[in-house]
């Protein structure tokens, strides 16, 4: 973190009243009886274009916050129960997860994207270490553990980092878990590798570009380093978020790569739009773990600045928060937003939403 962007987010703290109040009415209109629906044309669900195993992943994650704040609203505990078995629905025979469902419950694919899996994963791990009863753990348990023996065969690099925080979740579900505990390591060490390749005395990154959901990579290795203790995941994880933070940050607020282009290495520019909730929600993700770990107020600051990136705080002055909705616009263009919400950018909002609430409470 750079004293530039220190000075830049001093003084960026939030009170709990200035939260919008929980208004999960859009995510309500998405789901029915068996999952959430993935698009929306403005806040009307686009039937037309099914479900994915992504955003069910993410509305579980939500629910599993959800939950543990309002201790286990009947309406929340409901919708749980529908992206679980959603989750469980999806997993093949070996353990593997489909990705997309049509409307009409068709299911083509043998096996979705290592995205989403490690995703899932992620979601299961937080289920079964903060789900809202013994019940539900020992469920997303079962799942996890059928999942279990694909983990270590990742390559795709978010679904690496997406895994890690899920098993980081278990192994303190499960605690002490050794041999999760050496999974952990096996895929952080992957990580750090692939950061060794593509660095350069100008590249502090572990891939040739940015793109999208960016700060779940080094979220990763802070979670890696809370299990395993080495140093070399942190080290690597504060250098890579500097280096991210260089890009993202102007004029004191957050603009986020836009995937109108990304951020390629060697490129003196970078796409500006379009901009994704979900890359808010991830800075929010690696913010509030960082605080955890070095217990350095800043990082609240900038947790709290990157969710106000929802309401207004951005490059635009434009609320991607709609609270007439309780829905999330799916993007910041250059003039304006998009009308649509759909699941992901809405779940991106709660999730972030929910993480802020939690740390303003305690």
């Amino acid at each position: 973190m750079t004293t530039k962007v220190k000075d830049k987010l001093k003084d960026k703290r939030l009170n709990l009243a200035d939260l919008p109040g929980i208004n999960f009415s859009h995510i309500k209109n998405l789901t029915d009886d068996t999952r959430i629906i993935q698009h929306a044309i403005f806040n009307i669900p686009n039937r037309k274009e099914g479900y994915c195993l992504d955003d069910n992943a993410r509305a579980l994650l939500l629910f599993v916050l959800a939950c543990k704040q309002s201790h286990n609203i009947e309406t929340q505990l409901q919708l749980l129960h529908i992206y679980v078995s959603f989750i469980h629905y999806m997993q093949t025979g070996t353990g593997e997860f489909k990705n997309f469902m049509s409307y009409t419950k068709d299911v083509e694919e043998k096996r979705g994207s290592e995205d989403s899996f490690g995703r899932t994963i992620m979601a299961l791990g937080f289920l079964m270490n903060e789900g809202p009863s013994n019940m539900f753990s020992k469920t997303a348990a079962v799942i996890f553990s059928k999942a279990y023996r694909h983990i270590n065969n990742l390559v795709s690099i978010r679904g690496i980092a997406n895994a890690i925080i899920g098993v980081c979740q278990f192994v303190k579900y499960n605690y002490p878990d050794d041999v999760k505990r050496e999974l952990v390591i096996k895929l952080s060490d992957k990580m750090v590798n692939m950061y060794k390749q593509n660095r350069s005395d100008n590249w502090h990154w572990f891939e040739p570009v940015l793109t999208y959901d960016n700060a779940i990579l080094p979220l990763a290795l802070l979670n890696a380093y809370e299990i395993a203790g080495d140093e070399s995941y942190l080290d690597i994880a504060f250098e890579a978020m500097t280096f991210l933070e260089s890009k993202v940050y102007y004029n004191g607020v957050l603009s986020p790569i836009g995937n109108n282009g990304w951020c390629e290495q060697g490129k003196k520019t970078h796409a500006k739009f379009d901009q994704q909730g979900i890359d808010a929600m991830a800075m929010v993700l690696y913010y509030r773990q960082a605080y955890r770990i070095t217990r350095d107020e800043n990082y609240l600051s900038q947790m709290y600045l990157c969710y106000q990136w929802f309401l207004g705080k951005n490059e635009l002055g434009l609320s991607l928060y709609d609270a007439s909705t309780g829905g999330c616009a799916d993007g910041l263009h250059s003039t304006e937003i998009s009308l649509n919400q759909g699941a992901e950018s809405t779940l991106a909002y709660w999730i972030s939403h929910m993480v802020v609430a939690a740390e303003l409470k305690s």
